[in-house]
């Protein structure tokens, strides 16, 4: 019993490092494996989850006048019709990866992520620039995507893949690493993404967040 005990507790740990190793080789291109990159930049200050909440503005209201006990009572008011919050308006998906993004928030309670055209440039541009250099890096992707004016915070997320356009194999290793997991999970409202198709048959990503 106990040596089917080690032996089992010598599985679990070979297939840890095992799977570590996966993400580590995932993480680190090279010409014979696919590559990721993630990267992320804020603009100025932001409140963090275990920051207090604002105070909210004080208001300083009219004194209210006494009631005269000799008038007759006011009628009763009616009653205020029932309201809704507005309806927070559909997402617009416009590719694969950001339709699976999508799919990965809202399995996590959060809400989709919408097109932006003006990342999906940067997207392009960033996709164009990792495919004719064949290899992955960050060069002003976030910094790009906070010009667009959509928020105070951006991410980017990059990779390659050997066989060509692979959305669901992407966004699986995209999802299997932390710093690209933050960025599909980060307190953005806007995404692009962009393939790009090298001459020997490599596709690279880039995934542009605001």
């Amino acid at each position: 019993m106990r040596l089917a005990s080690w032996l089992g507790g010598l599985l679990i740990a070979v297939a840890v490092a095992t799977s570590v190793g996966a993400i580590t080789l995932a993480r680190h291109h090279s010409t014979a494996s696919p590559g990721l990159t993630a990267s992320r930049h804020a603009a100025g200050p932001t409140i963090g989850a275990n920051d207090p909440a604002p105070d909210p503005p004080h208001k300083v209201l009219p004194p209210t006048p006494s009631p005269d006990p000799t008038a007759a009572p006011a009628p009763p008011a009616a009653a205020p019709a029932a309201s809704r919050p507005p309806a927070r308006p559909a997402a617009v998906v416009n590719s694969t990866q950001q339709a699976l993004i999508n799919q990965d928030r809202a399995a996590h309670g959060l809400g989709p992520l919408t097109w932006s055209g003006c990342l999906y440039n940067v997207a392009v541009a960033n996709a164009k620039r990792i495919a004719a250099q064949g290899s992955l890096s960050h060069t002003n992707g976030p910094q790009a995507d906070l010009s667009c004016g959509l928020g105070r915070q951006a991410g980017e997320n990059i990779g390659d893949w050997s066989g060509g356009i692979n959305d669901a194999k992407l966004n699986s290793m995209f999802m299997a690493s932390p710093d690209h997991y933050a960025n599909i999970m980060g307190p953005y409202h806007y995404v692009a993404t962009a393939w790009v198709v090298a001459p020997n048959g490599y596709g690279y990503i880039a995934v542009e967040f605001s």
